[in-house]
């Protein structure tokens, strides 16, 4: 493998079907000893957070990479299912040496990742994810060479109030001096890794909650319920008069919100609603928040209304964390729910945005919909179609035509991004503007040549 490359770590760690090349039992016991190697120390064993979401192939892979730490010398501390910030909190409240992730976020069932966090609970550079590659591939071939001497085994231990733990940390985001008392919340928690904590956290700070999808099986995390599919929560929501509808995904790490009348509100909105208030506290570093090209028009246009400006990365909140570390700013996220605030957490936490936009709520004394109204969204047109490969767009002259040329039509008030997905065999196409008929039409003909393209 060449110096840098990487072959399983994508976007956001590794990823696959359960039980299937590469997401198999084997290779988390490689990747448990390469971890081990990697952060192992001369004076004491390494020590290595282990974490999970509620998915059936959790127990398999948790098991494997237990194993495959300890056999490398390294002692483990497991805290079982547990949101992904969660567990990066953990990680450095707990001075481990690295935290892992077992979950594919939004993902279904079948499906499952594994991310590491290092000490300070932010994920791993590319060239360290390389170099644990690289130590996976000199394991092997029944040489002792990986494995620790017989005294030298590590253990392993279950961190038994890692919940209350984390509850803890999520109560010190909303302020003190506020309740919550006399607010009707809705928490989907999409059968995932929040079940347990979502609605302990609402119900402490004073909130009536009612709960949804609450009862994982290994088998229902995300199914029609959660992040991605927030309608059964926005419905709920009309239905019992509630003030605020909480939508998390599998692993808490997003969320989508609803208002007291069950529209949906985006990780977009959040960011205007939470940037233009900073903004007005001098509370924003550069007055600047971090997006994806992905993020709306209109965040951009709300945020400069109030004397700020919007940096946008490409598409992944570890890219958004990365642009927020190095220019120091504090808040950042994604249209999809990735909220991420660096004075509080490592990582997008749903939990942290849900409290941070309640504070805003009950200290103005405004519903959630006159809120939202800070930012005038811009008719947004996605069209995502499966690929067999990813063919580099400057090998296809035709299609970097037409979207030069969608772009002059769009000019200064639309935007057009084509990209592939960094966790799926996907192709995506978005395009924003005034005319929403028009961008609809502009999308569907740059997909079709797209996929002509990559047919031929």
């Amino acid at each position: 493998m060449a110096n840098g490359a990487r072959h399983l770590f994508g976007t956001d760690g590794i990823r696959g079907v359960a039980n299937r090349d590469p997401m198999t039992a084997e290779m988390a016991l490689r990747l448990g000893q390469a971890v081990a190697q990697r952060f192992r120390h001369a004076e004491r064993p390494g020590r290595i957070v282990i974490g999970k979401d509620t998915r059936l192939s959790g127990y398999m892979l948790e098991s494997a990479l237990q194993a495959g730490i300890v056999s490398a010398g390294a002692d483990v501390m497991l805290v079982g299912p547990l949101p992904t910030p969660g567990i990066a909190f953990i990680t450095w409240s707990m001075r481990a040496d690295a935290g892992v992730v077992i979950s594919a976020s939004h993902n279904a069932y079948q499906d499952n990742g594994i991310k590491i966090f290092a000490a300070d609970g932010f994920k791993l550079p590319d060239e360290v994810e390389a170099d644990i590659e690289r130590r996976m591939e000199a394991i092997g071939g029944g040489d002792d060479e990986s494995r620790a001497a017989p005294d030298a085994i590590g253990k392993a231990v279950r961190i038994d109030d890692a919940v209350g733990r984390y509850v803890q940390f999520l109560k010190h985001a909303f302020p003190k001096e506020l309740t919550l008392e006399g607010i009707k919340i809705v928490v989907d928690c999409s059968n995932g890794a929040a079940y347990h904590v979502a609605p302990q956290v609402f119900r402490e700070l004073g909130a009536e909650v009612i709960e949804q999808n609450v009862s994982p099986d290994g088998r229902n995390i995300n199914l029609g319920c959660g992040a991605l599919h927030p309608e059964g929560m926005a419905e709920e929501v009309r239905r019992a008069g509630a003030q605020l509808g909480v939508a998390l995904d599998g692993d808490a790490d997003r969320l989508i919100l609803a208002d007291e009348n069950g529209l949906v509100v985006d990780g977009d909105q959040v960011m205007a609603i939470l940037g233009t208030r900073m903004l007005e506290q001098q509370q924003l570093p550069a007055r600047t928040v971090v997006a994806t090209v992905m993020s709306n028009l209109g965040l951009e246009r709300a945020l400069a209304a109030k004397g700020g400006k919007l940096w946008r990365t490409a598409v992944g909140d570890r890219y958004v964390v990365e642009a927020m570390r190095q220019g120091g700013f504090t808040l950042g996220g994604e249209q999809s729910g990735h909220i991420i605030f660096l004075d509080h957490a490592t990582t997008g936490d749903g939990m942290v945005a849900a409290l941070r936009v309640l504070a805003v709520m009950v200290t103005e004394r405004r519903p959630l919909s006159e809120l939202a109204r800070v930012m005038t969204r811009y008719p947004q047109v996605l069209l995502n179609f499966t690929v067999a490969h990813k063919r580099p767009f400057e090998e296809m002259p035709a299609v970097q035509r037409l979207i030069a040329q969608v772009e002059r039509d769009l000019g200064a008030e639309g935007r057009i991004v084509v990209r592939y997905s960094g966790t799926e065999s996907k192709a995506r196409v978005m395009i924003e503007g005034i005319d929403e008929a028009g961008i609809r039409a502009q999308a569907a003909e740059v997909a079709q040549m797209l996929q002509r393209e990559l047919d031929a």
